[in-house]
């Protein structure tokens, strides 16, 4: 039984942090946002 419970959790963590990178790396947000002509601090 214990293997079984750390098997589960190896595979959510594993899945967490496959998440974490691919979410870090793939889907990167956009910074320059276009406000004006002038600078309105809103990037």
């Amino acid at each position: 039984m214990n293997t079984v419970i750390q098997n589960i959790l190896v595979f959510i963590t594993l899945g967490f942090a496959l998440w974490f990178l691919w979410k870090k790396y793939f889907f990167k947000k956009k910074t320059k946002k276009a406000c004006g002509t002038d600078d309105c601090g809103c990037h």
